[in-house]
This record gives C-alpha cells, structure tokens and sequence, in this order.
C-alpha cells in the first residue's frame, strides 16, 4: 500500500461522506500536509459524529468498508487496503481523559471548500498539542506541531488564536522551531 492507494480511499471516503450529507473533518497527517507539512501516511483520520458514525456503518460495512475493531471507528477501505480512523465528537485527545480540548462537532467547525473539509489550523493544531501532551505514544503529535510551525513559518504571536490549556506547549515547540538542525 502506497500514497496513492491513501489518496484514493480519502477521496472515495469524502465522497460518500459528502453524497450521503454527513459532516466531517480531516485530521492527522492527510490535514497536516493540506496546512503546509508533509508528512507520509499510511491511514486516514477524520472527525464524525457518534449518530453519523453509525448511520456509516448501518450502510456501508460490507460495501468496501469493514471493522477493524468492532464496535469502534477503527475501519478498513476494503477495496484499497488503507485503514480508516474515525475519533469521534465530544471525545478527547491522547489518553482519552477529559480535558479543554475535544474533537469537535465537525458541522459547525469544518472548513469547506478545498479538497476535503478540515479543522481551521489553530484547532487542528490544539488537538494535536492535546493529544502528544497527555499521551506518550503520541509524541509524534508534538512533531508533527513543531514541523508545521517550520514549515509555515507560524508566528510566535499564533499562540493567542490557542486554548490556554496548550499554549505553554505551542511557546515551547515555537522556540525549539526557531533552532535549525545544523545538518540539513
């Protein structure tokens, strides 16, 4: 399975989601190249909620999609072999324990009109911040963070747009992005 075969699920998944009128966000690394860095990915992650969820499942599994996980968002594009990641409205980053931040209610947050619907930046970037701080497998949240404030050129003055809950990270990842690696 490559980059393309990720592509083609997305773009196949946003269809669906769009034809059947069910909002969504994409978030993970599918979002975080649309926002300026690239990272490769071998999944595609996105924001429902519960009730969409479901009403996904009700008509599509056995229709190219199946349950990694049953009773959970952990799905697979049959047809292309690339695993589906549906985090939920309401539920929260990381370790899953309550916090300020939660994944949102992609009816009312999603951005429209590019390739498919994402987060506005500072909330996409609260949700990672939130899940690699609480989270220590999620390291590579706080990564991908510092990377795209490299990347972009993210102003340190981004940090108002933020939830104070992450800001001290975002100001810590800001002055670590400032230090180029003396071997690229």
């Amino acid at each position: 399975m490559g980059e393309a075969e990720v592509h083609k699920a997305l773009f196949k998944l946003v269809g669906i989601l769009d034809a059947e009128q069910i909002p969504h966000a994409v978030i993970g690394a599918l979002a975080l190249n649309e926002y300026g860095h690239r990272r490769a990915t071998v999944d595609v992650d996105l924001i429902l909620r519960d009730d969409d969820l479901q009403r996904f499942k009700r008509k599509y599994l056995g229709q190219g999609y199946a349950e990694r996980v049953p009773g959970t968002g952990k799905l697979i594009d049959t047809e292309y072999n690339v695993k589906i990641d549906v985090l939920s409205t309401g539920r929260f980053p990381g370790d899953g324990q309550p916090k300020p931040i939660a994944f949102p209610d992609p009816a009312t947050t999603a951005l429209r009109g590019g390739k498919f619907a994402l987060l506005p930046l500072p909330q996409f970037i609260e949700l990672k911040l939130a899940s690699g701080m609480t989270a220590p497998h999620r390291l590579h949240d706080l990564a991908d963070v510092l990377n795209l404030i490299r990347s972009t050129g993210l102003p340190a003055s981004f940090v108002e747009k933020l939830d104070p809950y992450v800001r001290p990270k975002f100001d810590e990842l800001w002055q670590a992005a400032q230090t180029r690696d003396p071997y690229e």
